[in-house]
């Protein structure tokens, strides 16, 4: 009995994102508008449940969509991306006051939220629909990316080489309704409780940022 429980447990734990999926919707939310004061930026690191509640948790950042981007095709969805031939990530765009919190400091999150080494996987969510890419929006943008990823680098941090895609952006595809705040609305999910949950509690030990 001892050994059974300690196999539904580990397959628990290793679920991935891919599948524990609770639909209640095929419709996409729409993509929000900034405002004035307000600028975006779009990053993939993996499983977009994770990359949602990273970035919201932090002053500055009025909201963080699950979405899809990097891709060819003009119309995706989440099983078409599952396939990996869309070209598209996992990605989230991100709402922010440039006042309160700055471009740096959204990048220096994403790289302390995720492990930047790992090639089209993150932990075991494995493909390139879960591979590392900061879309940028301008040069100086570009800049800033290009800088932290060399900073890391002369530092040693990582054994392995950084592969993290820097590239433009070009379009923003917002995910079905049921992947929006999932990890609010699914808190009993077995991957959110024993995957989302632990590597966001690892990201707040290891990112010193203003957090709400």
């Amino acid at each position: 009995m001892k050994s059974l429980l300690v196999s539904l447990l580990l397959a628990t734990v290793l679920t991935s994102c891919a599948q524990t999926q609770t639909k209640t919707s095929d419709m996409k939310m729409d993509s929000s508008t900034p405002s004035t004061y307000e600028a975006v930026a779009t990053f993939s690191e993996g499983c977009f449940w994770h990359a949602e509640i990273v970035f919201q948790s932090l002053v500055g950042v009025r909201d963080a969509v699950s979405g899809y981007s990097g891709g060819t095709d003009t119309n995706p969805s989440y099983e078409k991306v599952c396939t990996g031939t869309t070209g598209h990530a996992e990605s989230v765009q991100v709402y922010y006051d440039p006042k309160k919190i700055s471009y740096q400091e959204l990048v220096k999150a994403f790289f302390a939220s995720m492990d930047p080494t790992q090639l089209n996987r993150q932990g075991n969510d494995e493909g390139t629909q879960y591979r590392s890419v900061v879309f940028y929006r301008s040069e100086n943008e570009k800049q800033i990316i290009e800088a932290e990823i060399k900073q890391l680098t002369d530092s040693k941090k990582y054994s392995e080489k950084i592969v993290t895609e820097v590239v433009p952006f070009q379009k923003f595809y917002p995910a079905e309704d049921y992947h929006q705040e999932y990890i609010a609305n699914h808190p009993d999910n077995g991957y959110v409780r024993n995957v989302s949950i632990p590597e966001f509690e690892e990201f707040k030990k290891e990112f010193k940022g203003n957090f709400k």
